[in-house]
């Protein structure tokens, strides 16, 4: 009895909190159905959110490998989030978020082999001419990922690292982010249409997102931590295996997959975005890092060559 009273009361104190009223809710129980493991999980929605256009089976396997792979992108960002949104975060708990987030960078790595082992590359060749232009380089959620893990500087292509204001402005900053060279010709200044529409889809988006994770992005909030914190080896450790494992590992599985599919016969096929895949995709050219002072300049200098 006396643990049924404390729940009712905790229950009568959560819903005044709200200005409810407990016995509506309880009531609402009465009507309410038990749930199940499929609605809860939305099973129907997901399994018919393949929507293929070709008649080739492999291509549900792309689907859903991209899709998946978005969901994984979503988890990582709520990680990011709570330790953004910390202001008491310490060693320990910035640690154990990391970890987490390289985790499932973990299993975005070597789920490649689904892509690269899994696929008729018959089939993925015929089919892929029916997603043109879309690319793969379009995924805002993975965009997020990187505006929320480091500072915007890190993430301007190499060409331009050294030399662009680090107080421009967004709009500066990113007409020369490093995946622009996907779909931008410096020379001229013209966007192929694949990165044009998606500029137009999520250019704002990024900026408001941007402009919170100035100062709240991983690296940032690394560098707030106090100076002990800052040394902790579990955490200097988590934050290098989060780095190498999301640019250069996870980055060179990709890169990896696109050249089994992509350079034929020794010839190499445009991206369906017309991307120079692979100055774009490659570590080496582009020596994107999150977390540069974590690492030493050889390892710096070696980046993207061999998996350090």
């Amino acid at each position: 009895m006396g643990s049924d009273s404390k729940i009712t009361n905790q229950l009568e104190e959560k819903y005044q909190k709200i200005d409810q009223d407990l016995e509506d809710h309880l009531e609402g129980l009465l009507y309410s159905k038990p749930i199940n493991y499929w609605d809860y999980i939305q099973i129907d929605a997901l399994l018919n959110l393949q929507i293929t256009r070709t008649s080739f089976p492999d291509e549900k396997v792309f689907i859903m490998y991209h899709q998946i792979s978005e969901l994984l992108f979503k988890m990582i960002l709520s990680e990011i989030e709570q330790i953004a949104e910390n202001d008491s975060i310490d060693a320990v708990i910035f640690t154990d978020k990391i970890m987490r987030i390289s985790r499932y960078f973990d299993v975005l790595t070597s789920s490649f082999s689904i892509m690269k082992d899994g696929m008729s590359i018959e089939q993925y060749n015929k089919f892929r001419q029916t997603l043109i232009p879309a690319s793969g380089f379009q995924s805002a959620q993975y965009r997020k990922i990187e505006f929320a893990s480091t500072e915007l500087i890190n993430l301007i292509d190499k060409r331009f690292r050294d030399t662009i204001d680090r107080n421009s402005s967004y709009d500066n900053a990113f007409e020369h982010l490093y995946w622009q060279a996907a779909g931008k010709d410096y020379k001229t200044g013209k966007k192929t249409y694949t990165l044009a529409v998606f500029e137009e889809r999520y250019k704002e988006e990024f900026i408001r997102f941007t402009k919170f994770y100035e100062k709240n992005n991983l690296w940032s909030k690394f560098k707030s931590l106090p100076k002990e914190a800052q040394k902790d080896k579990d955490l200097v450790k988590a934050m290098r295996h989060y780095d190498l494992t999301v640019n250069v590992k996870w980055v060179m599985a990709h890169y990896n997959t696109a050249v089994h599919y992509l350079n034929i016969g020794g010839k190499t096929t445009d991206a369906t975005g017309g991307s120079e895949w692979v100055k774009y995709m490659h570590p080496k050219y582009q020596k994107r890092i999150f977390f540069p002072d974590l690492w030493t300049k050889k390892e710096i200098e070696d980046w993207g060559t061999n998996i350090l």
